[in-house]
């Protein structure tokens, strides 16, 4: 389950490109609060916080409780912007989450028990189709991720999310196909072997006509 973090927010009483800048220069991030039906709420937070909680990993799929002068917010990210040379943060939106709210969120899959798995173990490649999968989660109990156990898995063998034990209430927002997660793809090596037998065995088949 996804626990619930903090962070420290200020009202920003200034908007626009020159304020913004100002905020940078404070160490501080722009950044805004709407939606649950409340006008917006543009607030500044701390960036160096709020980048260790980005690269941290799953951000954008945690609640989090936001004090601002006092007063608290219970949010989930929605999106940040990053500056695309230096890869520095610009801008944060955070959706507040009201009570009892469900949340549409991309999990991302965590996969354990890779010796386990006989065809990993022959030289086969654990292909992931999908990093991370769309659920539909209430907002208070978002798993952290979604749990790919390997065990037993041959070459050829394809992992699909009918196979992923979810939490109770958490369901994925694809439901019309028991869509796939991950295969175990033969070693490029063997795949080079049997090209070429296969070239071979065409190459006999003309000379014998």
């Amino acid at each position: 389950m996804s626990m619930s973090v903090e962070l420290k927010a200020s009202v920003r009483d200034r908007v626009g490109k020159g304020a913004a800048r100002e905020l940078r220069r404070q160490g501080l991030v722009p950044a805004v609060i709407y939606g649950d039906k409340k006008a917006p709420l543009s607030v500044s937070v701390s960036y160096k916080d709020t980048f260790r909680k980005i690269h941290d990993g799953g951000f954008l799929s945690r609640v989090i409780e936001i004090e601002v002068d006092g007063e608290k917010h219970r949010v989930i990210p929605k999106a940040y912007q990053l500056e695309p040379v230096r890869d520095f943060l610009v801008h944060v939106d955070f959706l507040r989450v009201g009570k009892n709210a469900t949340l549409i969120v991309d999990v991302p899959v965590h996969f354990v028990n890779e010796e386990k798995s006989p065809g990993l173990k022959k030289g086969g490649v654990l292909n992931v189709v999908r990093h991370a999968v769309e659920v539909s989660a209430p907002a208070n109990a978002i798993p952290e991720n979604l749990v790919v156990d390997l065990s037993g898995t041959e070459v050829g063998d394809a992992i699909h999310i009918s196979a992923v034990t979810l939490p109770k209430d958490v369901v994925p927002t694809i439901t019309d196909r028991d869509f796939t997660i991950a295969t175990i793809a033969a070693p490029s090596a063997l795949r080079s072997s049997e090209g070429a037998e296969g070239s071979a065995d065409e190459g006999e088949e003309k000379g014998e006509e």
